[in-house]
């Protein structure tokens, strides 16, 4: 069974920067983070493919946040910057998809198809 476990999150005011792990207990393909604020559905943030390359992002992040991986150290990364105080929620990272499901629609469906997921870790944006 995959474990994965975030860490990083933490308070910062508008306009900070962040970086989130997620350090994997065995190899992944295709990836993810998520967050969910309270009172919201959870919603996708950025999805990279098991290669690495054509990585997606949430409108609402684009130019800001950028999602890397490191295959030695089978760690996520998500550099978080120009941070915003609506980006405050729990942070989850995601791995492995179902049969049928790429990264792309794992993202626009808030996670939906990926089958491993971390703990979570808090971000907290102050204005």
């Amino acid at each position: 069974q995959l474990q994965l476990v975030e860490s990083g999150g933490g308070s910062v005011k508008a306009g900070g920067s962040l970086r989130l792990s997620c350090a994997a207990s065995g190899y992944t393909y295709s990836m993810g983070w998520f967050r969910q604020a309270p009172g919201k559905e959870r919603e996708g943030v950025a999805s990279i493919p098991s290669t690495g390359d054509n990585q997606h992002y949430a409108d609402s992040v684009k130019g800001r946040f950028t999602i890397s991986q490191d295959r030695a150290k089978n760690t996520l990364y998500l550099q978080m910057n120009s941070l915003k105080p609506e980006d405050t929620a729990m942070y989850y990272c995601a791995a492995n998809l179902d049969a049928g499901w790429t990264p792309l629609q794992a993202l626009e469906s808030g996670g939906r198809g990926f089958m491993f997921w971390g703990q979570g870790t808090q971000v907290t944006v102050s204005s």
